[in-house]
């Protein structure tokens, strides 16, 4: 029996899930488009909520206010300066 022929009777596979050629369905292309954006998202959020972004949002707005990037810190300069801001001046935080 060959591959296609087994995703055809796969009972885990949805009907209208595999296509007559072995391929996947559009209806299957878009579950799993969206389980992706939800997972992007779902990234993007743990990124802002721990900070992981804060240097590219002081790049952004370095850029708007000079227009260039021109005299910006670097990522190493960036966060031992947000560090020691921390430290000197604690704020309610988790850790």
């Amino acid at each position: 029996m060959s591959t296609t022929a087994s995703r055809r009777t796969d009972p885990a596979v949805p009907t209208g899930a595999v296509g007559a050629d072995g391929g996947v369905t559009g209806a299957l292309r878009l579950v799993l488009r969206a389980v992706l954006r939800t997972l992007r998202g779902l990234h993007w959020y743990l990124k802002e909520v721990m900070g992981e972004n804060a240097y590219l949002h002081y790049l952004e707005s370095y850029r708007r206010r000079h227009g260039t990037d021109e005299g910006a810190m670097g990522a190493r300069e960036f966060w031992k300066d947000l560090t020691d801001e921390q430290d000197r001046n604690p704020k309610a935080r988790c850790c």
